[in-house]
């Protein structure tokens, strides 16, 4: 059983690893503000709850998830929060091409000034 535990570790962080390395890919690849930060937060979230699951697995303690949660959900929270403070930011400063998007929610506060 502990074979298949580490079996099952290895492969999350594995999965883990290389769904940060599409996020970092992403990040040097992309062209645009919105399509950076898609790259930037949604695989790099994922990437870590995978290796805290597997960290988790291998641990086998309570302590380590004590010491996991918070992590985890810390970054749960401050990943879509950030991007969109920077994704707001980034249009307000007119980094965005606004014939870009399909629906513009912010054209009127723009406009306001």
């Amino acid at each position: 059983m502990s074979a298949l535990i580490d079996i099952v570790a290895l492969a999350l962080v594995l999965a883990g690893a290389l769904l940060c390395l599409i996020a970092s890919i992403g990040l040097l690849r992309l062209g645009d503000v919105p399509s950076r930060l898609h790259a930037a937060t949604k695989p790099q979230v994922l990437g870590l709850l995978l290796i805290a699951t597997a960290i988790a697995l291998t641990a086998r303690s309570w302590t380590t998830l004590a010491m996991l949660a918070p992590v985890v959900l810390i970054q749960l929270a401050t990943a879509p929060l950030s991007a969109h403070m920077a994704g707001r930011q980034a249009y307000r400063n007119g980094r965005i091409d606004a014939d870009s998007l399909i629906v513009d929610e912010l054209a009127d506060e723009r406009d306001r000034g």
